[in-house]
């Protein structure tokens, strides 16, 4: 008799995969904002050119998501990998060539649209299948903490191949490393089915029952906020901490550690919040399969609104810095496990990669407004509290909204009967 895989066993070759795929997809991702400053000096534009590239970029990367959640439920998961992975790398080797911020713009729209079929809206989709009902929300969780995993590598890894080569040879190194995810598509060789009766609704059924029901429009608007908070601060902390932050104490501890400038400092703390958030999106899912999700996301949401208050309100210094990046770190990308699996709880898991892609546009349309704003606003006045404030305000208006959302299976449209 054959081995029958146990389907209550969480480390699977696709969850591996998937997270192996994720942590490549986020470093590249996560580095952005290391390069606001080299680029702006390099053609001496202002701030608001990369910024609105990079806004580009998060635009594109929602708009693609539930255009690739869909090609991977129509034509197979790997098929919508492979083209993202090209579309990730042409934009980048392009990007690099780029001499006029529109045509930065224009080649950040392939990178967006290569981020959205190598990132979470496919990848989760196949884990959230393959996993067990008692393993999902703690599997998607995992396999978000690997996209972390990628954010602590990516922007000292850009800071420092920049300490040995020009920024566009970085991007082209990029270029190369995103090519990698192709390497772990034999991992993702299965999913677990959905049910018969998620099989036997179309696609057009779902969203129409989706964009008519009040909860899954909440769950869209609430996602909003946490792309304008983790994209503005991705894009432009580390040039916030150079510019803002108070010295480094020469015969400090950070000195210690070879961080001796406000730039070392924005790029490592760039990575001190993917630290943070490994174990943030590990509990995040572990909490989301024993308590009630909405109340966790709104929970999450009201601590972000707090921790951001706070640092904006106090003096930015080097241990404020880390002190909000730990913190933030910690609630950075706890939303997405709980998110995408209450997409799942709700819906069902044939069509999660589109539904989920759909609620993750409202997550990038957050990103667009977040990066652009604070580029646009920083050439206005010449520092980020207005766009900071703006983000402290969109983040308790999610934890309100995501209270009246009614988390029960039973919103699903009843199932054709049996003839």
């Amino acid at each position: 008799m054959p081995h029958t895989q146990s389907p209550a066993r969480l480390f699977t070759p696709i969850l591996i995969g998937g997270s192996i795929i994720l942590m490549i997809n986020f470093a590249l991702r996560a580095s952005f904002g290391v390069f606001q400053i080299p680029i702006a000096e390099t053609f001496g534009w202002p701030r608001a050119e990369f910024s609105l590239a990079i806004a580009i970029q998060n635009l594109a990367w929602g708009i693609g998501q539930p255009l690739f959640g869909a090609l991977a439920e129509r034509w197979g998961d790997r098929w919508a990998i492979i083209l993202g992975a090209a579309m990730y790398s042409l934009g980048m080797v392009m990007s690099a060539m780029a001499t006029t911020p529109e045509a930065m713009q224009l080649w950040e729209i392939a990178v967006g649209f290569g981020i959205a079929g190598t990132g979470f809206g496919v990848i989760l989709a196949i884990v959230g299948r393959a996993a067990s009902d008692e393993n999902r929300s703690l599997a998607l969780g995992i396999a978000t903490a690997a996209g972390s995993a990628g954010q602590v590598i990516g922007a000292p890894l850009a800071e420092g191949l920049m300490a040995f080569m020009p920024w566009q040879q970085v991007f082209l190194v990029f270029a190369a490393l995103i090519m990698t995810v192709l390497l772990f598509l034999p991992m993702l060789r299965s999913t677990r089915p959905a049910s018969r009766a998620e099989l036997e609704e179309s696609m057009g059924s779902v969203l129409r029952r989706a964009f008519t029901d009040p909860s899954y429009l909440m769950i869209f608007a609430g996602f909003f906020s946490c792309g304008y908070q983790l994209a503005f601060i991705t894009a432009h902390f580390p040039a916030m901490v150079t510019e803002m932050c108070g010295p480094i104490a020469p015969d400090g501890g950070l000195a210690a550690l070879g961080i001796t400038s406000t730039s070392a400092l924005g790029a490592v703390a760039i990575s001190v919040i993917g630290m943070a958030n490994i174990a943030g999106s590990i509990l995040a899912g572990w909490l989301g399969k024993r308590y009630t999700r909405k109340y966790l996301l709104a929970a999450i949401y009201t601590l972000r609104t707090i921790i951001s208050a706070w640092f904006i309100l106090t003096p930015i210094t080097p241990v404020t810095v880390l002190v909000f990046s730990l913190s933030m770190g910690a609630l950075w990308l706890a939303t997405v496990p709980l998110t995408s699996g209450l997409v799942a709880y709700i819906y069902g898991l044939r069509y999660m990669g589109t539904l989920y892609g759909f609620v993750f546009l409202s997550h990038q349309l957050g990103s667009f407004l977040g990066v652009w704003l604070g580029g646009k606003l920083y050439d206005i006045y010449g520092d980020y509290t207005i766009v900071w404030w703006v983000g402290v305000g969109v983040g308790a208006f999610s934890a309100l909204i995501h209270l009246p959302i009614r988390e029960a299976p039973s919103l699903i449209a009843p199932r054709p009967a049996a003839a």
